[in-house]
């Protein structure tokens, strides 16, 4: 049986981003969020990596020395202009951990965390399909993307008691 990755929801992002006092870490924490980043492609974003025009982030040598672009999120769009984000690894996986531990009272999150939040996010709330979210998170095959298609039980209930519009 293969175990859940351990996610966070948008609105415990948001409650995370405004007790985070570091522009660079709060804009690390979106970055993993809503583009999906691992946090070695974080750390290696540069601005000559981002095409404002097309709205596209180059994520260079990847995983897998693989490149990828990636659509520009509206909600970190201004932030880019803080790249790059000169922290280290280590120093992001721990702020992101205190961060968890002081707002939400969660010890099991890490920073990978908010990756598969994204991932999570995509699928289930903003009802991308599977291929759209491999493409953004740059996995190579469909399997490990659908992974993150946990369903909140909270949202099968809303969406069992959810008026019927016919």
């Amino acid at each position: 049986m293969i175990k859940l990755p351990e996610v966070i929801s948008e609105e415990d992002l948001h409650k995370i981003l405004k007790e985070t006092k570091s522009i660079k870490h709060k804009l690390a924490f979106m970055l993993g969020f809503y583009e999906c980043m691992r946090v070695s492609e974080i750390v290696a974003l540069m601005p000559e990596n981002i095409d404002f025009g097309a709205r596209l982030i180059m994520i260079k040598q990847a995983k897998g020395s693989k490149d990828r672009n990636i659509p520009i999120a509206p909600e970190v769009m201004k932030g880019l202009k803080h790249l790059p984000i000169g922290i280290g690894i280590r120093a992001l996986q721990y702020a992101f951990k205190q961060q968890c531990i002081k707002v939400l009272g969660r010890e099991a999150l890490h920073f990978h965390s908010l990756r598969a939040s994204g991932i999570t996010y995509y699928l289930t709330k903003k009802r991308w399909s599977s291929l759209e979210v491999q493409r953004m998170a740059g996995h190579s095959k469909i399997q490990t993307t659908q992974i993150y298609t946990n369903i909140n039980p909270n949202d099968l209930v809303n969406r069992m008691w959810e008026k019927d519009e016919n």
